[in-house]
């Protein structure tokens, strides 16, 4: 085949292939738009003080209040748990064990953890704390929203784990260098400088864990269960958005109906609020290596 056969040919490639990208990614866009605009659409309309001032208690003329409060308080004791132990185990990934085997088991048992489903998660947790702690308490079932935060945290994890590894790796290899040739011992190389420098990195892989965690149902109705009444209790059933949302979409009432809805507006709105922060973190850093 001759030169401009081939050239021809990889043009002809190229272009199928560009016809093939670009209307995947407007498929893509076509169904996100479509679902936020039915979210916002029908979330909108629900909109009403009384979701964040009355309890599910009283169904359809209640609110969100407990819910909102509830699911506030077990993802930010999921992070409690998972933040430090995810940033712990990734630091010592990337420089402690980088090119080990240990590390790369370490690393293959994260991405299964990463890529396993949140209902199992919440059938372990329910197995190793809900359990033994109804046995404790004469067979009544234990549901708890620390047991809730216990799952959600191991939901959490891995992806914190992976962001801080990929991130302190990217960290240039010269930083390290001329930290070591000082005398600066690897501890404080490690704690001062390198994590210093993947810090928004590693902020974004919290923020990420923290918006997954933020739509979780699945673990939540095996752990924390739910309460219709408001409780900031880590040992009592606790109610959470997703659960709510859960609950109110299997009523027949079209008014428990646009609760839902409103409930899932709020989730993406936090999830929406989240990701911004992530860029505007990101673009601070980027300046200020500028």
């Amino acid at each position: 085949m001759s030169n401009a056969g081939i050239y021809l040919r990889r043009r002809l490639v190229n272009v199928i292939a560009l016809l093939f990208g670009g209307f995947a990614t407007v498929l893509g866009l076509i169904f996100l738009v479509w679902i936020l605009w039915v979210t916002i659409s029908n979330g909108l309309s629900a909109i009403h003080p009384r979701l964040f001032t009355k309890i599910t208690a009283y169904a359809d003329q209640g609110g969100l209040a407990n819910a909102i409060v509830g699911s506030l308080l077990m993802d930010l004791m999921a992070l409690l748990i998972c933040a430090p132990i995810g940033v712990l185990a990734g630091t010592y990934l990337a420089e402690y064990a980088n090119r080990s085997k240990l590390g790369a088991s370490i690393r293959f048992l994260n991405d299964i953890l990463l890529s396993a489903p949140s209902i199992v998660m919440g059938l372990f947790v329910y197995v190793i704390i809900v359990l033994p702690m109804s046995n404790l308490t004469h067979g009544n079932i234990s549901f708890s929203g620390f047991a809730g935060a216990v799952a959600l945290a191991l939901i959490g994890l891995p992806v914190i784990v992976r962001t801080t590894d990929e991130m302190l790796q990217l960290v240039p290899g010269t930083l390290r260098e001329a930290a070591l040739s000082l005398g600066v011992p690897q501890w404080k190389l490690t704690v001062q400088v390198l994590i210093r420098a993947a810090s928004s990195g590693i902020l974004t892989g919290v923020l990420l864990a923290l918006a997954r965690l933020a739509g979780e149902t699945a673990p939540l109705l095996f752990t924390a269960f739910g309460n219709n009444f408001m409780t900031v209790h880590p040992l009592d059933k606790m109610a959470s958005l997703p659960v709510a949302i859960y609950q109110y979409t299997n009523d027949p009432s079209p008014a428990m109906h646009s609760i839902a809805w409103a409930g899932a507006l709020l989730i993406t709105l936090f999830v929406l609020a989240l990701s911004l922060l992530t860029r505007l973190l990101f673009s601070r850093k980027k300046v200020s290596y500028e």
